[in-house]
């Protein structure tokens, strides 16, 4: 198998993985009632922040943190939902492709997720005050 390479390749990741968020029960609802996503117009902004992060491309210009604060906002974003998450992202990387950049997004995500889960349990805080 290959590494991720170009944009293209970040589209097949990106396409197989919502697949697969979409198809699992757990979280599907996430997509599909809380932010109700349109697949034609998201999966291009999922491509350019990977595309920017892993490529360095540049052209993701989007507060990471305060849209995923804001769905937090409408439905509780939990530890549980964040592993489901991780498991499809990594099982559509693994399945597809192969190499050092693969495994820079795979820990990057990682990152990522920690990072939401702190700042979320840090909103919570702050609605106890």
């Amino acid at each position: 198998m290959k590494d991720i390479q170009n944009q293209e390749d970040l589209y097949e990741v990106m396409n197989d993985f919502y697949k697969k968020l979409l198809a699992d029960e757990a979280i599907r609802y996430i997509f599909t009632d809380v932010v109700k996503i349109k697949l034609e117009d998201h999966l291009p902004i999922l491509v350019a922040f990977w595309s920017q992060s892993i490529l360095g491309t540049g052209g993701y210009f989007n507060n990471l943190t305060q849209i995923h604060l804001d769905v937090n906002a409408k439905s509780y974003l939990s530890k549980e939902l964040f592993e489901i998450w991780l498991n499809h992202f990594d099982a559509a990387i693994n399945e597809n492709f192969n190499g050092i950049n693969c495994e820079r997004m795979k820990n990057q995500a990682h990152n990522l997720s920690i990072v939401m889960q702190i700042k979320i349990a840090k909103e919570k805080e702050k609605e106890k005050e």
